[in-house]
């Protein structure tokens, strides 16, 4: 199962046809951005490209990174379909290797990425890197419930609440919150809530 993790495995997962999610913006992410000025925006973990296009369609200059070449042709497409292609980009990147280079961005976003074994508080200060002075990270991840109960040991280790990222704030960073926040989903006709693990940092210098 820790292939699961790796990019050959997504690459198989988006190779094929149909869509793997609902291309609906996160809610989380509505909440954030719709407080803030558009500027330029970076998804990581963007998938079929969702929250790119929702952020393009609300103003935002936006770049989405994925490890996965074929979720980010996917993204494309549905960006050109969306009419938004003009105001995103793409980026192949590992966010567990993610180096910003110098780019900087007003708000850097990813949700339900799980690297396995508690990877996700690194990743945290990796991506802290690439947000401008003045400007928003958001990370959104799957909390252990009995609900969303994880499948192996792997996942399990891979989920965490919000608490468990702060350690990797860097200096620099305010903590706007950290938090567990209820979402509504409906599966297999059912509607039921689970926790998002929510960590909101500003930076400040």
């Amino acid at each position: 199962m820790a292939t699961y993790f790796e990019p050959p495995a997504w690459e198989e997962r988006y190779a094929g046809h149909g869509s793997h999610w609902s291309g609906n913006a996160n809610p989380q992410l509505v909440a954030l951005a719709s407080l803030l000025a558009p500027g330029t925006a970076l998804d990581v973990g963007c998938g079929e490209g969702g929250d790119v296009i929702w952020l393009a369609q609300q103003g935002w200059q936006v770049t989405g990174a994925d490890f996965s070449a074929n979720g980010l042709a996917r993204a494309a497409r549905h960006a050109e379909d969306a009419g938004v292609a003009e105001r995103v980009g793409f980026w192949q990147t590992d966010a567990r290797t993610f180096a910003a280079n110098g780019r900087q961005f007003d708000l850097v976003t990813t949700h339900y990425l799980h690297p396995p074994d508690g990877g996700m508080v690194a990743v945290v200060g990796l991506l802290a890197e690439a947000v401008a002075t003045g400007g928003h990270l958001l990370v959104v991840g799957h909390a252990p419930s009995g609900v969303h109960a994880p499948k192996t040991d792997a996942h399990a280790r891979a989920m965490f609440v919000a608490a468990d990222l702060l350690p990797g704030v860097p200096e620099g960073f305010e903590v706007v919150a950290a938090e567990q926040r209820p979402r509504t989903v409906v599966r297999e006709g059912a509607t039921f809530e689970i926790d998002d693990s929510v960590l909101v940092l500003r930076r400040t210098v």
